[in-house]
């Protein structure tokens, strides 16, 4: 009998709603700079205008979300309908996710404060850098995330309430002959201009996957607390930001007089960055000049982290975007290709250097921002029109109305988007027409899929499928599934000792929004079945009991804590880590994490591998068990802990 399991839904809405900030939320980082650069003291009208969009697309994102529940945002919901438009939809989505990694990151030097000449260089260096994070697959990146929007939602309240004598000001400078915009549809398009506050809603619906059920209540949960902090603190902040003494008196909206050239360095200050600039005003106005100055800049540092964190949630979105399309022959083989840490290693490079690509094209916010909406508009506009004509979704009468409604909204504005900013619907349409091409390409020229053969009976799937022996009383020992030299070890000690043989494999998958049917089965994973079919043809002949485990997580030392106490085990045996000490710092070193919280009364073994790996078992050529043998100096037995 094969145990197999999926990934396991521990994702509660207090986890997930400081992460959907951390990508919804960073969008008020550039977005009221914008809106006061573009239509000056009539931005609030656009703000709140903008907010009653946002509410309609969160709601619209409820539905979503409870209609697929294992996760892969737009990709899941076009797949449905035909996949030419699903595959156009993902590309979308990466469209959205390039241009986030690229203004994201430009941004936050913006925020630390670093000379303008040296903001793109610089994003260069933290994008590779944080390619190299990912490589290895870095656990502690989830938590530092976590942590910096917590702190960032903190920090904007803090400065929400200390810009209340701004706000007052504020509200006397309200007025609508502002915009300096006369037709309905400039005014249409200055709306328009700030559509990127929709950024990150999308990340809600690749989150469902690991959402704790039901889902459609865990993910109402995440999204309007967030909602209702987003929409009321920009509606604050762009009151504060239109009162501040240097912007009042400001009767002529920027874009007006600079248009999209270089413009002044104070007014590129409040533009890119608006709550810096409030941060500081606030500050200096409670604490005085000096004082002030730090408070604001100390709150900058923390909104330039929470930019880098979601430059680096967006990278993790491109590599399971590609991975998805992979898994499903939409891209090549190799985007679905995992490394040591689980990461996919050819999606990592490309959603690495895309990005790099971009800035060095485009490093300017105004033409960035132009480039970021086209792509989350469309992904959205596309998610919401499936679930509109997707007649296989419980979607009640009244909801389908709604979702029409906001998804011609999004029709309309990604209409608007590309035939008045041109650069964008290039960069959008090359995306698209590359992406079909590839797919067009590998379902042209690839061989035809053979029908499946069934599994031959010497092979690896059939021993583990057949392994019938199940485990009874008695001791029990588990052994993480690796290689050959420590399954004869664990097989000697298990017989020895009378014992039952558990051998766990856990293949590690960095990947966050993998649509359903694509998470890695053992079925097609050859080093697993080799693995464990190693463990079971051994314990075979040494007449062991034995029982196969394969699971798919992200957290490997949990899955071995957790099994070896559910299986009631006494001992652990686990081989040592010949990673580098950076790699394991990075992506986190198990056997200690293991070590560190091994229930008392199991012991933990802890072997090194053999230097000269030996040549793998094969089922169909049955080797006698070797002898019982001392523990030699490659062996490590901790007492119970």
């Amino acid at each position: 009998m094969l145990v197999s399991q999926n990934r396991p839904r521990n994702l509660n809405w207090y986890h997930s709603g400081p992460l959907l900030f951390g990508d919804w939320g960073t969008s008020r980082l550039y977005v009221l700079g914008l809106a006061f650069f573009y239509t000056a003291h009539a931005s609030i009208y656009y703000i709140l205008a903008m907010g009653v969009i946002m509410a309609g697309v969160a709601w619209a994102y409820t539905i979503v979300c409870r209609e697929f529940p294992d996760g892969g945002g737009v990709y899941s919901s076009a797949k449905q309908i035909s996949r030419v438009l699903a595959v156009t939809g993902a590309t979308l989505l990466l469209c959205d996710y390039i241009v986030t990694a690229s203004l994201s990151t430009v941004e936050a030097f913006h925020y630390f404060g670093v000379p303008e000449g040296w903001a793109m260089p610089l994003s260069i260096v933290a994008i590779v850098i944080l390619g190299v994070v990912n490589w290895y697959g870095s656990e502690n990146a989830g938590r530092f995330a976590l942590g910096i929007a917590v702190t960032a939602m903190a920090a904007s309240l803090i400065i929400g309430l200390m810009c209340i004598p701004f706000v007052k000001e504020g509200i006397k400078t309200v007025s609508w002959s502002d915009v300096a915009k006369n037709t309905n549809w400039e005014r249409w398009t200055s709306l328009v201009q700030i559509m990127l506050a929709l950024s990150g809603v999308e990340a809600v619906s690749n989150m469902t996957g690991l959402m704790k059920e039901p889902v459609a209540r865990t993910a109402k949960k995440t999204i309007w607390p967030v909602l209702a902090e987003v929409v009321i603190l920009n509606a604050v902040f762009a009151l504060a930001l239109a009162g501040l003494p240097m912007l009042a008196g400001k009767h002529t909206p920027d874009f007006v007089t600079y248009g999209t050239a270089a413009v002044p360095s104070d007014v590129q200050q409040y533009r890119d960055t608006a709550v810096r600039v409030l941060g500081i005003e606030a500050g200096q106005h409670y604490f005085g000049p000096a004082a002030g100055l730090i408070f604001g800049k100390i709150a900058a540092i923390v909104f330039g982290l929470l930019l880098l964190s979601a430059t680096n949630t967006v990278i993790v979105g491109m590599i399971s975007v590609t991975y998805s399309l992979s898994r499903d022959k939409e891209l090549p083989a190799g985007f679905s290709k995992l490394n040591y840490a689980g990461v996919p290693w050819w999606g990592l490079v490309v959603a690495t250097v895309a990005p790099i690509i971009v800035l060095l094209f485009v490093s300017d916010v105004i033409l960035l921002a132009d480039l970021y909406a086209v792509g989350v508009v469309g992904a959205i506009c596309i998610n919401i029109f499936c679930c509109v004509f997707n007649r296989k979704i419980q979607v009640k009468r009244w909801e389908r109305g709604g979702l029409l409604v906001v998804g011609l909204v999004m029709l309309a504005t990604e209409i608007t988007i590309v035939s008045t900013k041109h650069h964008a619907a290039y960069f959008a349409g090359g995306m698209v027409a590359l992406v079909l091409a590839i797919r067009w390409g590998l379902h042209t020229f690839s061989p035809p899929a053979s029908e499946p053969l069934a599994v031959p009976a010497a092979g690896w799937l059939a021993q583990l499928k057949a392994a019938v022996n199940k485990p009874g009383p008695g001791p029990r020992i588990m052994v993480a599934a690796r290689g050959r030299d420590n399954a004869e070890y664990a097989v000697d000690l298990a017989s020895r000792r009378k014992a039952a043989l558990f051998g766990l494999f856990i293949r590690r998958l960095q990947v966050a929004d993998v649509t359903p049917g694509n998470i890695p089965l053992i079925d097609d994973d050859t080093e697993a079945q080799e693995a464990l079919g190693t463990l079971s043809v051994l314990a075979s002949q040494a007449g062991v009991p034995f029982l196969p485990i394969y699971v798919t997580s992200r957290d490997i030392a949990g899955e071995i804590l957790d099994y070896t106490v559910t299986f009631g085990c006494d001992t652990l045996i686990m081989g040592k880590s010949r990673r580098a000490v950076f790699s394991r710092a990075l992506g986190g070193d198990v056997l200690a994490q293991v070590a560190a919280q091994l229930p008392e009364g199991i012991s933990l073994v802890t072997r090194a591998s053999s230097t000269a790996p030996r040549q793998p078992l094969a089922p169909s050529l049955p080797e006698k068990p070797s002898a019982p043998r001392e523990k030699s100096d490659d062996d490590d037995v901790a007492s119970p802990s």
